[in-house]
């Protein structure tokens, strides 16, 4: 066998998901991954830290991310460099394996151990993104909320995609569709909540008395719960 394997990455990884799928993951170990994949188990180290990596993309996410961020034109708006980030990512490392996906989704969700480095994953892509944000001169408050908003508009596209039946939309109609309805939510103007001084929206300082109960006439005046989010 040639000790360069130019395939050897997409092996183990096909190997390793058709096990943790059938046997689960607790149950399947490297040496068993790799003698599915016809390859030795330091070919394996060589391309991921342990056998949860398989399913994570070890650092090349994080790091694919980093090279959007810092190769992008310094005139590039925010919304505009996330928008073509996004794209990116969603035909290159998405398209045309939903099924993959689904089967990696399934995997994830059976074990508590994956399910929380999947949160810490996503934790360090946001830090990415911010970092690179804040490199482009964003402010830190701005360039955090532009990373987190970022990370999740992907996820939650990402389930609706690998939820749908058919094939009428791609993931990447789908994340323009959750930029959208997030920009729709953060436009929409709710006086209740831009016109109010600040001591509208403070607690009654007589404790004993504003326990409990609510000045009535505070209450006719006050906007209803769907006005304040609308």
């Amino acid at each position: 066998m040639s000790r360069w394997q130019p395939d050897a990455r997409e092996r183990l990884e096909r190997a390793a998901i058709e096990l943790f799928d059938t046997q689960g993951f607790a149950a399947t170990t490297v040496p068993q991954i790799t003698a599915r994949a016809g390859l030795t188990t330091r070919t394996f180290f060589r391309h991921f830290a342990d056998k949860r990596e398989v399913l994570f993309g070890g650092e090349e996410i994080p790091q694919f991310a980093a090279r959007i961020m810092a190769d992008a034109p310094a005139s590039l708006d925010p919304i505009t460099l996330i928008t073509a980030g996004l794209k990116t990512v969603a035909e290159t490392r998405f398209y045309g394996r939903r099924d993959e996906f689904r089967q990696r989704r399934a995997i994830i969700a059976s074990d508590e151990g994956l399910r929380e480095r999947d949160l810490r994953k996503r934790a360090a892509l946001a830090e990415v993104i911010r970092d690179g944000f804040a490199r482009r001169g964003v402010d830190a408050r701005t360039a955090a909320l532009l990373a987190d908003s970022s990370v999740t508009v992907l996820n939650v596209a990402i389930g609706e995609w690998l939820d749908q039946d058919d094939e009428d939309r791609t993931l990447f109609e789908i994340i323009l569709d959750a930029l959208q309805s997030l920009r729709a939510a953060l436009g929409s103007s709710s006086p209740g909540l831009t016109q109010s001084s600040p001591a509208a929206t403070q607690l009654p300082k007589d404790s004993k008395a504003g326990r409990g109960r609510v000045d009535s006439s505070r209450t006719q005046n006050a906007p209803h719960g769907d006005q304040l989010i609308g």
